[in-house]
């Protein structure tokens, strides 16, 4: 999906829905599409807000001129990469809200990042469980586990309309990045298949548009991820290939800037085949299983 026209809505409070409010952070990027989206769900009695975003002085000035007012009782987070969990601590000294949502990762550095790293930084107050719910005046959201973008990513049902917070893990403008060690394509495709099982009626993702055909949607990205899955199989069924090898031909066309996330993805889907008995490696090269 090609980037909007700017001027993007950086700092202002957009409004899709009655009990939901937005505000883009300043943080547009290849992996960020035009920036991080921060939900407001509720109103001045009791408000929660989803992914604060990055720690950044001119989107919390952006949240603290939306929130005006109203009382913060919940500071929700889907998953701890640096543009979704940081701000969590400024409002929460702010407000005295609770941080609750995922669990918090302790990982080491090694390895390639292509997008945002962890925020070493975030200490919620309380975890929340698949299911369990946080409410307020007038709505309730429900903590749904979809791990596979990383280990901890959840997602948040606002059960009074329908709505669906998907964070990282199903977003209109690009596929989510699968980034080893942590993430893990089996748990993507698993998630997927739960969400597809739903009967949402929108998401709102933590980047690009909302998604307003749901299942149409992830029924898409599963065969897009199956597709990407039967390409690596043909070309190791020729010859082995390092990872750089089965990019060039599966991403012809790719921005630079893109590869080493594409190259992720690959690595993510050779990992999950793996595990299932239909590829090997030797070093640095994989091939189809008894090739």
């Amino acid at each position: 999906m090609a980037l909007p026209p700017e001027p993007w809505p950086t700092g202002e409070v957009e409004q899709p829905e009655a009990l939901v409010r937005r505000v883009l952070a300043p943080n547009g990027s290849p992996f960020t599409y035009t920036g991080t989206q921060t939900y407001l769900v509720g109103g001045e009695l009791g408000l929660a807000v989803i992914d604060p975003g990055p720690d950044d002085p001119d989107h919390l000035a952006a949240l603290h001129r939306a929130i005006g007012g109203a009382r913060v009782t919940a500071l929700l987070c889907t998953h701890t990469h640096r543009d979704h969990s940081p701000a969590a601590a400024a409002l929460a000294r702010a407000y005295g809200a609770e941080v609750v949502g995922c669990a918090p990762l302790a990982l080491e550095e090694a390895g390639p990042r292509v997008e945002a790293p962890f925020d070493r930084t975030y200490a919620p107050d309380r975890v929340l469980s698949d299911g369990e719910q946080v409410a307020g005046p007038g709505w309730t959201l429900t903590a749904l586990a979809t791990p596979g973008h990383t280990s901890n990513h959840l997602c948040f049902a606002l059960e009074e309309s329908g709505a669906l917070f998907t964070g990282d893990h199903v977003m209109a403008w690009s596929t989510s990045v699968v980034v080893p060690p942590d993430g893990d394509m089996g748990d993507y495709m698993a998630s997927l298949a739960r969400l597809y099982e739903r009967e949402d009626r929108i998401y709102y993702p933590a980047h690009g548009p909302a998604v307003t055909r749901p299942r149409q949607l992830v029924r898409g990205m599963i065969g897009h991820r199956r597709q990407r899955e039967r390409q690596i199989l043909r070309l190791l069924e020729r010859e082995p290939h390092t990872v750089p090898q089965l990019v060039a031909p599966m991403y012809k066309g790719l921005s630079e800037k893109l590869l080493p996330a594409a190259g992720m993805s690959v690595l993510a889907h050779l990992l999950e085949l793996e595990k299932q008995g239909r590829v090997a490696r030797a070093e640095e090269r994989w091939a189809a299983a008894g090739r």
